[in-house]
């Protein structure tokens, strides 16, 4: 228990997360964009807080990637220029996306101070309905065109179709062409010179194109938090998306992107059970520390716990987290009532199932530095 010093009444299970250690992941990825000259637009999936997500922005960030419009309503408190990654699909959804569009037009008729919105999509379809939600609105959205470079989730697969789907965008009256937008997964650290190559040469083929037909590409968005650093490598990008990289979870640890140190939330769980001399159960199960595997090492547990390393998170239930040591081990081990903390496999998981966190900062001399926020962006599923 020494990560951070808790008062004998703390709640548990919490998330709690460590001011200092968020800083300096903030810090760090923005330096590195400012040095490469890249534009930092932060993932907010991973926080889904509004706090969070002004501390970025004041920080240096260009704006806010989203992936739902709910998210976009909330994340609109701290940044007035919102990329939803993520095709705007369904009535419901659309309607609020124009809703929050009326809103940033009439702050900016009464403040001087203008919003924009940009969607990312893969289709033609999509883009006609986005489209006829702005022709309600009488206000253009923004579209970023989402490429397949390989990662094989969403994204126009071939150079051919891509192009087509920009050249239409760039022709309709309600939407504005702002760039190509691309999820790279599958580049890994330690990734090959090859594969940078081929990630970089599936957008140029399709910026030379549009740029034959006089279609300019102002804004070519990449990145996820594995690779966040080495987006240089791939110089055509000008702008990355990371998200994890402001908590770090076990994942980006195995991963080699971040350290223990980096690690800045984590659950606190008390021992609730020993049953057997090889095992102990906390007060975390599936609900609080979500049933995501590891990404290196599926069968390695449901997160690390550090105060016991030896041990394995070996199976979830909703309030149950069973915990295991080898038959030779021979260290420490806790009682009923002791608190443990555990570093999730995935943190942005986690912390969408909390309704609060607790905010750890040295210089709050009240509630033993401690102050609970709450996960503003938490289940905006639409």
């Amino acid at each position: 228990m020494d990560w951070i010093p808790l008062p004998e009444d703390h709640p548990t299970p919490s998330l709690v997360v460590d001011a200092l250690t968020v800083e300096r992941n903030l810090t760090r990825m923005q330096q590195y964009c400012d040095e490469h000259r890249l534009s930092l637009r932060p993932h907010t999936k991973t926080h889904k807080s509004i706090r969070m997500a002004k501390r970025q922005i004041a920080l240096g960030a260009k704006g806010l990637t989203v992936a739902k419009v709910g998210e976009a309503e909330r994340m609109s408190e701290a940044s007035r220029d919102l990329f939803l990654a993520y095709p705007a699909i369904g009535t419901g959804r659309l309607q609020r996306l124009g809703s929050l569009l009326r809103d940033f037009a009439e702050e900016s008729h009464s403040s001087g101070t203008s919003g924009r919105i940009a969607v990312g999509i893969d289709s033609l379809e999509a883009a006609e309905r986005i489209a006829q939600t702005a022709r309600n609105v009488g206000l253009p959205i923004g579209i970023m065109v989402d490429l397949d470079v390989g990662f094989h989730r969403t994204g126009v697969e071939s150079s051919a179709q891509a192009v087509e789907l920009c050249a239409w965008v760039s022709k309709q009256s309600g939407l504005e062409f702002r760039g190509l937008m691309c999820f790279p997964g599958h580049i890994l650290p330690a990734a090959s010179t090859e594969a940078w190559g081929q990630y970089h040469d599936a957008i140029a083929g399709v910026v030379d194109r549009l740029g034959s037909l006089g279609i300019d590409v102002p804004v070519i968005s990449g990145g996820s938090t594995p690779t966040a650093k080495e987006s240089h490598r791939n110089p055509i990008l000008n702008e990355i998306r990371p998200g994890t990289y402001i908590y770090n979870d076990w994942n980006e640890v195995a991963l080699g992107v971040a350290s223990i140190d980096d690690c800045a939330a984590r659950v606190v769980a008390t021992v609730v059970s020993v049953p057997t001399k090889n095992k102990f159960i906390l007060d975390a199960g599936s609900k609080t520390l979500s049933s995501d595997r590891h990404c290196v090492e599926p069968e390695s547990g449901f997160g690390k716990v550090v105060d016991y390393p030896d041990a394995k998170v070996s199976r979830l239930s909703e309030e149950h987290g069973e915990v295991i040591f080898q038959e030779t081990y021979a260290g420490p081990r806790p009682k009923v009532g002791d608190r443990v903390w555990i570093i999730p496999n995935h943190i942005c998981v986690c912390v969408n199932l909390q309704n609060s966190f607790f905010l750890y900062r040295q210089d709050n001399p009240e509630h033993g530095g401690l102050e609970e926020l709450a996960v503003d962006a938490r289940g905006m599923l639409v």
